[in-house]
């Protein structure tokens, strides 16, 4: 059976395993990501970059054995062209030609993709999206990204942001005269930071989960966490309208709730007795794959373009 070396590169560590073709996962482990810089020099830079190459290939030296390399990396990946644009949390990521540097140095194939488009793969893959062409995929967390998967690949777009739900703007607020997109409105931080201005409390002494676990028995928690509910009902009823997906898989850290989908339906409910003329709901369901679901999507991505 062939086997792949996948890693997914985050801002603290880059978590790593052996993935096979059939999708099992073994092997797994993890080094700390090389640090970024808060004063921004080029020279340092390009130190980082080569610390983090040198830590990746001391791991495939480990596993010669693997068909390839596939990796998970946050920001505007260009699978093509091998360079990640746009910014994170790890500076150093972008601008060189990755996929080309560790070609060259490991003497295998590499292939790379965006974090969310992985998660979204690793469900059309072996997940809950297993039998579906077109679907989208959420991630709710501390913003809102996602992607979108047009005949079970991911559809990049003109300038590699398909899939960032985040920037649809959810609201104006007249009297600020102010635009709201959908992480702003709709990310679990942003119903703590509303609680916390309402109580007069500084938003880091409260715990995200406790709001959502104690929202039935506190009318401010309830009154945002309804609004949150609201908001992901909001954009997923848009998502369906603007793309038709046959599924709306939701990811991020919220998919561990067990009463999500009911909470959500709940206000789709709402949207639908109210807007009659519509009548294509939505399919909802919540993400199979947990941690290794990067790694696993990573490697359905390199086994496409292979």
């Amino acid at each position: 059976m062939k086997k792949y070396l996948a890693f997914d590169v985050g801002g603290t560590s880059v978590k790593y395993a052996v993935v096979n073709e059939e999708g099992g996962v073994s092997s797994s482990n993890k080094f700390k990501t090389p640090d970024t810089l808060e004063k921004i020099q080029q020279t340092a830079l390009d130190e980082l970059l080569e610390k983090m190459y040198q830590e990746i290939e001391n791991v495939a030296h480990e596993y010669q054995d693997v068909e390839g390399i596939a990796l998970s990396m946050p920001g505007a990946v260009d699978s093509d062209g091998g360079i990640i644009y746009g910014s994170s949390a790890i500076d150093y990521i972008h601008g060189p030609n990755i996929k080309e540097d560790l070609k060259q140095r490991l003497n295998k194939d590499v292939e790379f993709e965006n974090d969310a488009n992985c998660a979204a793969l690793a469900e059309v893959w072996k997940g809950v999206a297993c039998h579906e062409n077109d679907c989208c995929f959420i991630v709710s967390g501390t913003g809102i990204g996602g992607a979108v998967i047009k005949d079970r690949h991911v559809h990049h777009g003109n300038a590699l942001h398909g899939g960032e739900f985040g920037y649809m703007i959810m609201r104006y607020d007249q009297d600020e005269k102010k635009y709201y997109t959908w992480s702003d409105d709709g990310s679990t931080v942003a119903v703590t930071k509303r609680v916390a201005k309402e109580l007069g409390v500084d938003y880091h002494t409260l715990d995200g989960k406790e709001v959502f676990d104690q929202a039935d028995n506190n009318e401010v928690y309830k009154k945002y966490v309804d609004e949150y509910y609201r908001t992901l009902a909001m954009g997923i009823y848009n998502l369906q309208y603007a793309y038709d997906p046959s599924m709306i898989i939701i990811g991020g850290a919220i998919s561990s709730r067990s009463d999500l989908l009911d909470k959500v339906n709940e206000q789709l409910d709402i949207i639908f007795s109210q807007l009659t003329h519509a009548h294509v709901r939505p399919n909802i369901k919540v993400c199979q794959f947990g941690n290794d679901a990067n790694l696993i999507g990573a490697t359905y991505h390199y086994i496409q373009r292979h």
